[in-house]
């Protein structure tokens, strides 16, 4: 039989984070129960609800002085839940579970580093010696912790004493969660049953961030041996809300498990309650309990791009997504920028041109003659433009893409004499946009000899200006994103080959303007999309 799954919620909405922890035990058969002193919401279908009351009557909460966390009444919480209950396990709100939770005698929990246990999950039998000695220890509130040292004990003695105890809210955080936990694991013994990290805590509280990062490799971290993940509830929320927009990107960790368990993070955003002070120490225990304040009505979460799909005119971001181009809203956010610059041309006949067909060329390491297996930008610019004529350039064979408005041109464009010819049956351009191999004399080749082709009215792009392939860059080629900042500093071309610098210095004439776009849009970040007008 599996265990019942004993978590707590003071009170107030659930963001989708919480949500997302609570229906990963549901979703892997535990019965899941969920503790509150107030009126929820946003609580996942299955859980059943109990009064905490019955654990532990509320008379004020035990909160740790300096961060105002509730953690300290969570941590007597769950010792005094697990001597009440049978067949529970405790885990904290911030606790996802990879696989079902079992032990064959009652005990369960793991060690997050290699100095402490923590208590984030916890199973420990009614009999345990350990939870005896939690629940006398947590039973006075100014009780003295001795695994601190010999000399902060006798700070605090001194100070009981002298007729001012210091309250456990005034001593170091964790001294109720993981430091006593460890402590006492030690002092019966029963450290013996401990998983080792990877168990239960696969991330450190240093590589949190990980989680949020874009098709992140987790198989280091997460293994066959792996039951929960600690999410590191209060900083993990505060990152999302002040780093991410309030929604991890979907190719993220946490974006790949939230689509799994069917978690719509528009519907149970997280509350925006203002930039934090930073914290002094590094939490080792449980920060799953919610502040009791309820969250403004005027905060909203970011939409998610699903719930804008066919909405308004045909939208590039929603085609993008359709066909898993990197444009889109997974990666890059390119279509945001094109549907404003390509929507006028949308139902006219116009020729275009795309040079990069597909991820994964020599730029990547890969030979040129791999076989590729799809087109998808190809296919979104056909469906966005009805009437253009597309062409295709790449150093792979796409010519098995068959389509009566695309043409395949095959080049390798370390050489302009191979751009030319690859393109010499190409009259005019109205937009030209350069997504491949990213090597500056590439992108400064294509642009030398296919400018001229431009209409006048027309687009050239340049994506990725700051990725560059360190083993396709040429020596005295300036990064194409550092050649045009140049000119919209001084109007005028710096290159180090004086010819180059010539033929752009001639192009002047026929830009009307260009303009550089940080990635993602945002200006802490570097610049990554060209964008010239012609004349």
């Amino acid at each position: 039989m599996l265990k019942t799954i004993g978590m707590l919620w003071l009170q107030g909405p659930l963001s989708y984070l919480e949500q997302l922890c609570v229906k990963s035990f549901l979703d892997a058969g535990h019965r899941v129960v969920l503790y509150h002193y107030g009126p929820l919401q946003n609580v996942p279908e299955g859980v059943e609800l109990a009064d905490a009351n019955e654990v532990l009557p509320q008379s004020g909460f035990l909160r740790h002085e300096r961060t105002g966390s509730p953690a300290l009444h969570s941590d007597l919480f769950r010792y005094k839940m697990l001597a009440k209950e049978d067949n529970v396990i405790w885990a904290d709100t911030d606790a996802y579970c990879m696989k079902p939770f079992q032990t064959r005698n009652g005990h369960f929990y793991g060690w997050e580093g290699n100095k402490h246990i923590n208590g984030g999950v916890l199973g420990l039998p009614k009999d345990s010696d350990t939870l005896r000695a939690l629940l006398d220890f947590t039973n006075d509130e100014f009780s003295i912790p001795t695994w601190y040292g010999d000399e902060y004990t006798q700070e605090l003695q001194a100070a009981k004493n002298a007729g001012m105890p210091v309250h456990a809210g005034d001593q170091p955080w964790g001294v109720w969660g993981p430091h006593a936990v460890t402590h006492f694991l030690h002092a019966t013994g029963e450290v013996k049953y401990a998983l080792p990290q990877e168990a239960l805590y696969p991330f450190k509280f240093k590589d949190r961030r990980l989680m949020l990062r874009r098709n992140f490799d987790t198989t280091p971290y997460i293994t066959e041996n792996t039951y929960s993940v600690h999410l590191f509830g209060r900083r993990m929320r505060a990152r999302l809300v002040e780093k991410e927009g309030g929604v991890p990107h979907r190719s993220s960790l946490l974006g790949k498990l939230l689509t799994k368990h069917g978690i719509d993070p528009c519907k149970a955003p997280i509350p925006n309650k203002g930039r934090p002070e930073p914290a002094k120490e590094t939490p080792t225990g449980s920060e799953a309990v919610a502040s009791t304040a309820t969250p403004r009505p005027t905060m909203f979460a970011p939409l998610h791009p699903s719930v804008r799909y066919g909405r308004g005119e045909v939208n590039l971001t929603d085609l993008a997504d359709k066909y898993g181009s990197d444009k889109g809203s997974a990666k890059h956010r390119y279509s945001e920028l094109y549907q404003m610059l390509f929507l006028p041309y949308r139902n006219r006949t116009i020729s275009f041109l795309e040079m990069g067909l597909q991820i994964g060329g020599p730029e990547h390491g890969n030979n040129a003659a791999r076989p590729t297996t799809d087109a998808p930008s190809v296919r979104m610019w056909l469906e966005f433009f009805p009437k253009a004529k597309i062409h295709g350039l790449d150093v792979s064979d796409f010519s098995w893409f068959k389509d009566p408005r695309f043409v395949f041109h095959c080049c390798d464009m370390d050489r302009r004499e191979n751009i030319r010819a690859a393109t010499s049956d190409i009259k005019a351009l109205d937009i030209v946009i350069d997504d491949a191999s990213h090597a500056s004399h590439h992108q400064q080749n294509g642009l030398l000899e296919l400018f001229g082709k431009v209409k006048s009215g027309g687009l050239y792009i340049i994506e990725d200006l700051r990725w560059q392939p360190k083993d396709f860059e040429t020596l005295g080629y300036p990064k194409t994103a550092t050649l045009f900042q140049s000119y919209l500093e001084a109007s005028v071309f710096r290159h180090p080959e004086p010819a180059i610098e010539k033929e752009l210095n001639d192009m002047r004439v026929d830009i009307s303007g260009c303009f550089l776009f940080q990635a993602q849009f945002q200006k802490n970040r570097r610049d990554q999309v060209l964008v010239i007008h012609k004349r």
